[in-house]
């Protein structure tokens, strides 16, 4: 094959993700072999991607495709969620555009619009997941809104209805006037924002001129006040037990009550009571038998029952009743204070709490063997820092607010008779022949029954994903599920540990009796140079299609995975794109080195290439060590490095150097063999991370049959390698770096040949086995070792080593002896930083064998240097 001068990504990526869909390579059947399985997160149905998606598909996609390298059935089974609150809000601004309000259609046209929204723009997200590699299973894509996972939630409704953990109730609800629709607890984001504090008096009944004052964020909410609060420890107010007030402008007579819940220090020590609107006073509520008077509707404008400003907006309700409060002699006055304030996750709207009847699943029995799990390790968390919030989550469970008032989702399968009984069953034409079995009803018609108009949480579906996409639920003993599942990793956020992680721990123990994944890995957020989160509405967050474009996949895998450790933030910075770009080009370079090269079959090896070979398959097989530890601990962007480090600095700088054949002469048969082999060694360790580079490289390095592919090729293992050699080239390293280095201030052109005298002192052996080398590499002549001083020559110390290269003109003492002065200055400063650490008796104690060996060899390295370095000084002078 032509290798052209310059690696295209944009063409390279294009044919080999068409030549791994066409050969279906990311197809998985269950068979004999170890099954190793993912399911996607999925993504909403409305969405494009974004940063976080790069991040989190990479990491899924760089653990399945090696895991397919070690021989294992890979599957990762992609998917969309229907997403209810986000994708009926869109399909409703659709409509709103062609002049159609909701409210004017009926159930069944509008999810006629909402599956044609979805089939024209549902896929755009997994379309662009193909440019960044991702090595799915197409075939097997699920939508949560699939007959087979519709059918799921269902039957999974029904059958914890039947067990009496489902039940319907009116509750204090966070509902998101926007939507139109009740929220889970953790679909509610509390903000911080500056707010004020208002203070209020309520005139007491039956006192001339006696008042009584309260604080409070929300003074449109006094209107459904129906008492006053205080601390019966709070002797301020004894003198109000068993009295009333009045509720400004609507002059409601209500009781004051005592409560311990006030907080004595807050405000002025009372507290209105709206048990409508506040979950705490909801609760005061209960205990005091007091009533309750919804004021708003549920659009957040204000209902009838408010008597005042029926029909207004709340927030605009705010302005006027402040006005009027005021004029009316009320508002006492107002102060500047913080406060947290809960929104929905989805609209951004400021959510209203609320009384409503809604159904709710009951958590605290499936939260015990959920919580257990992960606390024992069943269930591993990669960094396990996060088990104490989930333990913190899962102790202070509440119960799930499963209903939605929307269309789009899975209909909730509760019937309504007419003598107002409820059924649960699977169809309108089940629940009918259940009521006629079951209650004495004469004349009951099927028209008679109406079903239940909200639809489930859309986390209802989600909390199932790993049985479901598997059709576990339906049909529990299939060959699919019993062989992918339990799934071996999630990649997902912490932010989505409760809402989505514990409750598909939860149903996994429910329906399967087994933990639906072995381990999480959790993700930190993308973040911008200046620390703040990617979004939309900041406009900080780049294209990740656009990147593609500029940096290649490849390119962009490696600048998202490079600073992304598993539970921290990830600073990005395109910079790192172009880092990634440049690490593919630095590849495709060597590969146009190495296929330059002219093989003579009759040359014989030389020693500098026999000693780089034995050097290099040590390190390949170090790193491979390294690597795998980094692998099996979860720390993909720090296996990267080492991967990175392993092919740049390795074997493109060291290795490729050290066999480079002189310019125009050929190389021998044995070495070029080996070089090409590790290069395939090399892309294989990489190619799980820059999957379409490697691809091409792989193809170019030997002649393959037409659909073999590197991805199906195992991936080398770790072989034992000789540690004393490596730990001998650390030192050679130094000496070749500081020949270049003398060579660079003396003005010696590379070119040049040169001699190196070399001195071992405190009796130490020689060791040649480098000797070829550093004559290759720095260009020597001839390599001597002495017992003294070479007079008129340049030296540096490596070690304790001395070393000494003849120059022609004369020696500049003074330069010498400052170079030596500050030598002498940094290796006295190490020296005591090493004596310190080993003076230190908990270090020398508690750390590990090896380690303090490791200081003591670093302490008598240094002093031997010190005592050579003096030596040489003394000898200048």
């Amino acid at each position: 094959m032509d290798i052209p001068s310059k690696y295209n990504p944009a063409q390279t990526e294009d044919k080999w993700y068409q030549f791994w869909m066409e050969n279906e390579l990311f197809k998985s059947q269950p068979d004999e072999r170890e099954a190793y399985s993912i399911v996607i997160p999925p993504p909403n149905v409305t969405g494009v991607l974004h940063m976080g998606h790069m991040l989190n598909n990479t990491i899924q996609d760089v653990l399945v495709r090696r895991a397919r390298m070690q021989g294992k059935n890979a599957l990762w089974l992609p998917g969309t969620d229907h997403a209810s609150i986000a994708t009926e809000a869109k399909v409703v601004a659709k409509l709103k555009e062609e002049g159609i309000k909701k409210s004017e259609i009926t159930r069944d046209e509008f999810l006629k619009h909402a599956w044609d929204w979805k089939e024209k723009h549902g896929g755009i997200i997994l379309e662009q997941l193909k440019k960044l590699g991702a090595s799915c299973d197409w075939e097997r894509t699920r939508f949560t809104m699939d007959e087979a996972l519709y059918e799921s939630v269902i039957d999974v409704f029904i059958d914890l209805y039947n067990k009496g953990l489902i039940y319907r109730g009116v509750r204090m609800v966070n509902w998101d006037p926007k939507a139109l629709t009740a929220l889970s607890d953790e679909e509610v984001i509390h903000k911080e924002i500056q707010s004020k504090l208002y203070y209020l008096r309520y005139k007491v009944d039956g006192a001339a001129n006696e008042w009584v004052t309260i604080a409070t964020t929300r003074p449109e909410t006094i209107l459904g006040d129906t008492a006053v609060c205080i601390n019966p420890n709070d002797e301020r107010f004894h003198h109000l037990r068993g009295k009333k007030v009045y509720v400004p402008l609507v002059n409601r007579l209500v009781p004051i009550i005592e409560d311990e819940y006030v907080d004595m220090e807050f405000g002025t020590g009372c507290l209105k009571i709206t048990p409508a609107h506040d979950i705490n006073d909801y609760e005061i509520g209960i205990r005091h038998k007091l009533d309750t008077i919804d004021i708003f509707n549920d659009n957040g404008t204000l209902s009838k029952e408010a008597q005042l400003y029926i029909g207004d907006d709340r927030f605009e309700v705010r302005k006027k009743i402040l006005a009027d409060l005021e004029k009316a002699g009320n508002l006492v006055k107002i102060e500047d204070y913080v406060n947290k304030v809960g929104f929905s996750e989805r609209t951004d709207e400021v959510i209203e709490p609320k009384l409503s009847l809604q159904w709710f699943l009951k958590m605290e029995e499936m939260a015990k063997p959920a919580l257990e799990a992960v606390m024992n390790d069943t269930v591993k968390f990669h960094p396990s820092k996060f088990k104490n919030t989930y333990r913190h989550w899962m102790e202070n469970v509440r119960d799930w607010c499963i209903s939605r008032q929307l269309w789009w989702g899975q209909r909730i399968p509760a019937y309504y008779l007419p003598n107002k009984e409820i059924l649960v069953a699977k169809s309108k034409e089940e629940a009918f022949a259940i009521a006629k079995e079951k209650y004495k009803l004469p004349g009951l018609k099927i028209e008679d029954i109406y079903q239940d108009e909200d639809v489930l949480d859309t986390w209802f579906s989600s909390w199932l994903w790993p049985i479901s996409v598997f059709d576990g639920i339906r049909n529990p003993d299939n060959e699919d599920i019993k062989y992918y599942y339990p799934t071996n990793d999630l990649i997902t956020a912490p932010e989505i540990l409760f809402f989505w992680v514990a409750r598909m721990i939860m149903a996994g123990l429910e329906y399967r009796n087994e933990i639906p994944f072995k381990n999480v890995y959790l993700t930190g957020i993308v973040r911008d140079k200046l620390g703040r989160k990617m979004s939309k509405s900041l406009g900080n967050s780049p294209d990740p299609i656009e990147l593609i474009e500029r940096y290649g996949a490849d390119g962009v895998r490696v600048g998202m995975l490079l600073t992304s450790p598993a539970g921290n933030d990830l600073p990005f910075d395109e910079v790192l794109c172009e880092q990634g770009r440049n690490f593919s080009n630095k590849i495709w370079n060597a590969l146009r080195l190495v296929k330059g090269w002219e093989v003579d079959k009759s040359l014989e090896t030389c020693e500098a290439c026999k000693v780089s070979v034995r050097w290099f398959e040590a390190k390949l097989n170090e790193a491979i060590k390294t690597i795998d530890d980094q692998y099996s601990k979860y720390r993909i962007s720090e296996a990267l490095m080492a991967v990175y480090k392993l092919i740049w600095d390795d074997f493109c700088s060291w290795y490729l150097e050290m066999v480079k054949p002189a310019y125009q002469q050929p190389i021998d048969r044995i070495t070029y063999q080996k070089t090409i082999s590790f290069f395939e060694d090399l892309m294989k360790i990489a190619h799980p991370f820059i999957p379409f580079i490697t691809e091409d490289i792989w193809h170019h390095l030997h002649e393959r049959e037409e659909n073999e592919s590197i991805m199906v090729s195992p991936i080398p293992t770790g072989k034992k390698y000789d540690k004393k050699l490596l730990k001998t080239f650390v030192t050679e390293e130094e000496v070749i770096i500081a020949i270049r280095k003398l060579r660079a201030e003396k003005n010696l052109p590379q070119k040049e040949a040169i001699e190196l005298y070399i001195k071992k002192n405190n009796e130490q052996e020689a060791d040649h086995t480098f000797d070829s080398i550093i004559s290759k590499l720095c260009n020597i002549s001839e390599i001597k070792y002495t017992d003294g001083k070479v007079e008129g020559a340049s030296s540096f110390i490596v070690k304790s080593t001395e070393f000494f290269v003849p120059i022609s003109s004369n020696i500049d003492k003074e330069a010498e002896l400052a170079k030596l002065s500050e030598e002498l200055k940094y290796t006295q400063g190490f020296l005591a930083s090493v004596a310190k650490k080993l003076g230190n008796e908990r270090f020398v104690n508690n750390a590990p064998k090896q380690v303090v060996e490791k200081e003591k060899q670093k302490q008598a390295d240094a002093e031997n240097r010190i005592k050579v370095i003096k030596e040489q000084m003394a000898a200048l002078r």
